[in-house]
C-alpha cells in the first residue's frame, strides 16, 4: 500500500495536473474534500485571515501547526501546508521548523523564496541552501513545492525574457537542492509557462487567472493547478452577500 507521501507525489502528473482548491481551516477542508478533492492544501492568506492575522507569517508558528493538525484530523486525503518562508531566515531554523511541520503528518508544503518583511527574494545561493535545509528537516519523502516569487516581486514592465531565464535558473537550482516541484505564482501567460515546463523538466504549479481554465495549463504540461487565496475571498464575499439582506431586513 502506498503511503500518503507517495500518493501525493504521484498526483502531480504533467498534463493531468493535481487540482488544489485551497482551504484555510478544518471546515473548509471538509467541504473541499466532499467536493472530490484528491488532496488538500492550505493557502496562507486564508489561514491567517481566518484566525485574525495578516498574511506574511504574522500567524504564529504554533498556531499554524495546530491548524495543520486539526485539518489533518478531519480529512482522509493527503494534506500539504502553505509554510510561507519557513518561519526562519537561517538554514538551521528552516530545518527545525520543517521537521516540526512534517511531525504534524503533513505530506508536503509550499516554501517561498521571498524575504518575509523585506524586499525581493533571497539570493539564489541562499534560497537553494534554505531548500536543502528544508529537505534535511522534513525528510526525503516530504513534497517541497518550492515557490519562485520573481513574478510577484518584479514590476510587470520588467516581465521579459530575462525574467523567464532567471525563473528557469532558480527552478533548476531548487530542484537540485531538494525541491519536489516548482510553484511560479503571478505568471499566467500560457506560452511562457510552456517554455518553463520544457526547459526545467520540473513539476510546475501555477495559479490560473480569473478567466482561465485548468485545461489551458494541462495542455502545456503543468503538474499542479492551485487557487491560492481565491477560495477564501470568494467564501467571504458570499457570506457578506448572504448576511446583508438578513441583517438589513427592515
Amino acid at each position: 500500500m502506498s503511503s500518503q507521501y507517495e500518493t501525493f507525489a504521484a498526483l502531480h502528473i504533467p498534463g493531468d495536473p493535481l487540482i488544489i482548491y485551497n482551504c484555510w481551516d478544518p471546515g473548509s477542508a471538509v467541504a473541499i474534500a466532499k467536493a472530490g478533492a484528491k488532496a488538500i492544501a492550505t493557502g496562507s492568506h486564508g489561514a491567517a485571515e481566518s484566525l485574525g492575522f495578516h498574511d506574511g507569517e504574522e500567524l504564529p508558528l504554533d498556531l499554524a501547526l495546530d491548524n495543520a493538525r486539526r485539518i489533518m484530523g478531519v480529512v482522509d486525503v493527503p494534506v500539504s501546508i502553505d509554510f510561507e518562508s519557513g518561519y526562519a531566515t537561517d538554514p538551521e531554523g528552516v530545518a527545525a521548523n520543517h521537521a516540526r511541520l512534517a511531525a504534524t503528518g503533513a505530506v508536503g508544503c509550499n516554501f517561498e523564496d521571498s524575504v518575509i518583511g523585506g524586499e525581493g527574494v533571497y539570493p539564489l545561493a541562499v534560497a537553494a541552501d534554505r531548500i536543502a535545509a528544508a529537505r534535511r528537516g522534513a525528510g526525503d519523502a516530504f513534497y517541497i513545492n518550492a515557490r519562485v516569487d520573481l513574478y510577484l516581486r518584479t514590476p510587470k514592465e520588467q516581465h521579459d525574457a530575462s525574467l523567464v531565464d532567471h525563473t528557469v535558473e532558480r527552478a533548476q537550482a531548487y530542484v537540485a537542492a531538494g525541491a519536489s516541484g516548482i510553484f511560479v505564482p503571478g505568471l499566467r501567460d500560457v506560452a511562457t509557462i510552456a517554455d518553463i515546463v520544457k526547459r526545467t523538466g520540473a513539476r510546475i504549479n501555477i495559479i490560473p487567472g480569473a478567466t482561465q481554465h485548468a485545461r489551458e495549463f494541462a495542455d502545456v504540461g503543468v503538474a499542479r493547478v492551485s487557487y491560492g487565496g481565491g477560495p477564501w475571498h470568494a467564501a467571504m464575499a458570499w457570506l457578506e452577500e448572504q448576511a446583508r439582506p438578513a441583517i438589513n431586513w427592515r
